[in-house]
C-alpha cells in the first residue's frame, strides 16, 4: 500500500483512501478487526474504502482499518458538563429572549 503520511493533528501515520463516494478518508494504517472501514488496492495502485454491510461484506482482499478520525487524540472531545456549551460556542438565549419582547 501507499506510504503513510503523518497526521497535521497528532503526527500519527495515516493512509489516505478514497470512498466510494469519490471523498478522501484517513485510515490507521494497520489493519485492525475492531474497524469498519475495507480498505484495499484497486488496479490502478489506489487506495480505495467503503463501509462494509451485510449485502456487500468484508471480501478476501480487502482489510477493516479503524477511521482515523475515531483514534486521533488530538480530535477525542472530552464530555462536556450538563449545561455548559463547548469552547467556542456562544449561547444565542439572551438575543433571543430580546427578540421576544
Amino acid at each position: 500500500m501507499k506510504r503513510p503520511i503523518p497526521c497535521r493533528d497528532c503526527l500519527r501515520p495515516v493512509l489516505w483512501t478514497t470512498t466510494e463516494a469519490g471523498k478522501r478518508l484517513a485510515v490507521d494504517p494497520t489493519a485492525d478487526p475492531a474497524g469498519n472501514a475495507a480498505v484495499w488496492r484497486d488496479g490502478t495502485g489506489a487506495v480505495r474504502s467503503r463501509r462494509p454491510s451485510a449485502e456487500l461484506p468484508l471480501t478476501g482482499w480487502e482489510r477493516l482499518h479503524m477511521p482515523h478520525v475515531a483514534t486521533c487524540p488530538a480530535r477525542v472531545q472530552q464530555p462536556a458538563l450538563p449545561g455548559t456549551l463547548p469552547t467556542g460556542v456562544t449561547s444565542l438565549d439572551a438575543h433571543r429572549r430580546k427578540k421576544r419582547r
